[in-house]
């Protein structure tokens, strides 16, 4: 992608998930690149990024991030899985609409060119069993236990279609409603994980028996996260003004089903598998419709779910010797100011 050599991109959120697979992507574009970090480090280690530790809940550090940027990848958010929803469901709603709001303010006053903002499908209503289309967004509340996150994405959408459309002076901005994303660098800490990354470390580490949350018949849709940052990129390139796009594998899994795969790919042949209900579960089914993202941005996701679990298996073995090298902080210093 040519489009992106020598622009000044910011990518808040540098030590997440989507951040660090977004740095790894950018590198080879030759982009000049400022990443946000708050209190975790990053994974990557390379000079070519210029790394700043920065409260993004802060108008003086958003303002001091934006500053001579002219595209924002704006990956940062508090986030958790179902057990923290469930248990206190403001967790996420106002650090979330404080750094958002701030954000899209200082980077407007900036004249930054584009923003895009990673939003969640969580803020649908309860579709059933049918593949969710972007115009239902408002059609009726969330689905009950995601009430309050749910309007948290909703508010965010309303103030970056604001900086598009609604002023004398606009800014591109962009989002993007993933589904359930997975792969390397994703999080695998029980207690704030999603279900994929929970039941891939238990398959890994030979969990005995393999607890899963609810009866085990929830639908997901799982997209690799190689192809979200595919669409993320397509999307800051092509896209003027304001849109938003589901981005998805396009196919529901059964949580079972799902656990099974992962089961017969890394040859764990006598798991005992436990379901309990009386754990915290989110919405039974979410799917999502892609075909604007295929027609507008030309997104077909290119990872099956076989090849991405394999994928998540080997970085998540590996992983644990990164995960060492950090806290003995010999790749620390580099992503220091």
């Amino acid at each position: 992608m040519k489009f992106f050599k020598n622009k000044k991109i910011l990518v808040t959120g540098a030590a997440g998930f989507v951040g660090t697979n977004l740095l790894q992507a950018l590198l080879p574009l030759e982009a000049n690149i400022r990443a946000v970090l708050h209190q975790r480090e990053s994974f990557i280690g390379d000079p070519r990024i210029h790394f700043i530790h920065r409260d993004l809940t802060s108008k003086k550090d958003c303002q001091e991030a934006v500053a001579d940027i002219d595209y924002i990848f704006h990956c940062a958010a508090s986030t958790s899985g179902a057990a923290v929803i469930a248990n206190n469901p403001l967790v996420h709603v106002t650090p979330n609409i404080i750094m958002n709001a701030q954000l899209l303010e200082a980077a407007y006053h900036a004249g930054v060119k584009k923003f895009l903002w990673i939003g969640s499908s969580t803020g649908y209503p309860p579709p059933g069993e049918e593949y969710v289309k972007e115009e239902r967004l408002m059609d009726s509340d969330p689905y009950d236990k995601y009430f309050a996150v749910g309007w948290m994405k909703r508010y965010a959408e309303v103030l970056c279609r604001m900086y598009a459309q609604k002023l004398k002076k606009t800014m591109t901005t962009i989002v993007l409603r993933p589904t359930n994303i997975y792969g390397e660098y994703d999080d695998f800490e029980f207690a704030t994980s999603h279900v994929f990354a929970a039941l891939l470390r238990k398959v890994v580490e030979r969990h005995q028996p393999i607890e899963v949350w609810g009866d085990g018949n929830d639908v997901r849709d799982l997209i690799y996260v190689g192809d979200f940052i595919q669409a993320m990129l397509t999307a800051m390139e092509k896209v003027e003004g304001y849109e938003a796009f589901n981005i998805g594998g396009g196919q529901g899994y059964c949580i079972r089903d799902l656990l099974q795969q992962m089961l017969e790919i890394d040859g764990y042949q006598d798991a005992d598998i436990v379901c309990d209900p009386s754990k915290p579960t989110m919405i039974p089914i979410r799917l999502v419709d892609i075909s604007k993202a295929k027609k507008q941005l030309g997104f077909v996701p290119t990872v099956d779910l076989e090849s991405g679990i394999k994928k998540t298996m080997e970085w998540y073995r590996s992983s644990k010797i990164l995960s060492s090298s950090l806290k003995n902080n010999k790749i620390l210093a580099m992503n220091r100011n």
